[in-house]
């Protein structure tokens, strides 16, 4: 016989896990959204803009603050020339932050539906 509180609390802990998993996808997504803009701005080839893209990745998962990928960014724009506010770059990642949930999403519930 199964103890009721030990499977609603298994059932808990997967729900936990599940939700971490997509919100950890879309951080990824939208760190790598950020970083092909960054590189669009500064004018990086399609190449060299999935190569930053990806460092941005990178840079979140051994740095993972948002201030830091902000910092990155700001830092890279402005070695490049571009004067760009914080602020800017906090909106322009509240937009990209939408579209990635919004991607993810739409991914989850096309796998799910086939």
């Amino acid at each position: 016989m199964t103890d009721p509180f030990r499977e609603r609390e298994k059932g808990f802990e997967a729900k936990y896990e599940q939700d971490e998993a997509i919100r950890f996808r879309i951080v990824t997504r939208r760190n790598k959204l950020l970083g092909l803009w960054v590189a669009g701005e500064i004018g990086l080839s399609a190449k060299a803009a999935e190569s930053y893209a990806q460092q941005m990745i990178d840079h979140d998962l051994v740095h993972p603050a948002e201030d830091s990928v902000l910092a990155k960014a700001q830092a890279d724009m402005g070695a490049k020339g571009l004067d760009i506010s914080r602020h800017r770059l906090e909106l322009r990642l509240a937009k990209l932050a939408h579209e990635a949930q919004e991607q993810v999403q739409a991914e989850i519930a096309g796998t799910s539906s086939r």
